[in-house]
């Protein structure tokens, strides 16, 4: 009998805004929520904004109170499904499935599909993904004296042990 719902509060998620010759812009969360429902393929991803660290304070304060506007949207998340996901066929090798759902950031939802990498462990369901949003898509306003230091391409990586 399969186990029907797996879930972390620890999963993962970084992102960087950086552009070539100038200071790296990476924020990283490590208190993410995310719940897979084995059966039907669904899962729902949460993170509280203020959650993303950065190497530098003042912009991680930056992050927060001008770009993300964290205190008026406290929080992002996804809820979506995973396409053609049999958990009895989920091995330790790891393979590709698609995840079609709805992004929610800066009060904007966005409908997405991205690639994501899933594998059985001891521990439970390993998914790891690498994809790009853009910063025009959430309206997010890049102020033109930093545009041309900050990417509106930003990369984001998840990394969701889930047991």
């Amino acid at each position: 009998m399969a186990q029907e719902r797996f879930i972390t509060k620890s999963g993962i998620i970084s992102f960087e805004a950086s552009v070539p010759s100038f200071e790296e812009i990476k924020g990283k969360n490590t208190n993410v929520s995310c719940v897979l429902n084995t059966r039907s393929g669904e899962i729902a991803v949460l993170a509280l904004v203020r959650g993303f660290k950065f190497k530098i304070a003042l912009m991680e304060e930056h992050f927060n109170e001008n770009y993300i506007e964290s205190t008026v949207f406290p929080k992002t998340t996804f809820k979506g499904k995973i396409e053609n996901f049999f958990y009895s066929r989920i091995t330790r090798t790891e393979q590709n499935y698609t995840l079609n759902g709805q992004l929610e950031l800066h009060g904007k939802t966005k409908d997405i599909s991205v690639i994501a990498k899933i594998k059985r462990t001891d521990e439970g369901i390993e998914i790891t993904s690498n994809f790009i949003v853009s910063t025009d898509d959430f309206d997010i306003e890049i102020p033109s004296v930093v545009s041309k230091n900050i990417s509106k391409n930003v990369k984001v990586s998840l990394e969701f042990l889930l047991k």
